[in-house]
C-alpha cells in the first residue's frame, strides 16, 4: 500500500515538473514568435540593464584621473 502511494506521489511530482517546463517553453516560444527583433532587444536589455550607469561612472573616473595627471604635469613643469 505504501509503495503504491509513493509511486503515485512520484508520478504527480514528475507531471508537475514536466507541466511547468511545458508552460515555460510555450511562453518563451510565443514571445519569440511575436516579434523576434523586439524579443532579442528586450532580452539584451534585461541581461545588462545598467550599462549607462557604468559608462557614466567610468567617464567621471577618466575625467578625474586626467585632472590629477594634468595637475602633476603642471607641478613638474614649475619645478624645472
Amino acid at each position: 500500500m505504501e509503495t503504491n502511494r509513493a509511486i503515485i506521489g512520484a508520478l504527480i511530482f514528475i507531471l508537475l515538473i514536466v507541466g511547468a517546463n511545458f508552460v515555460m517553453y510555450a511562453i518563451a516560444r510565443g514571445a519569440s514568435r511575436s516579434n523576434p527583433k523586439n524579443f532579442l532587444e528586450t532580452l539584451g536589455k534585461s541581461l545588462n540593464p545598467s550599462t549607462q550607469k557604468k559608462d557614466d561612472s567610468m567617464d567621471e573616473l577618466r575625467r578625474r584621473v586626467q585632472e590629477v595627471d594634468g595637475g602633476k604635469k603642471k607641478n613638474s613643469e614649475d619645478s624645472e
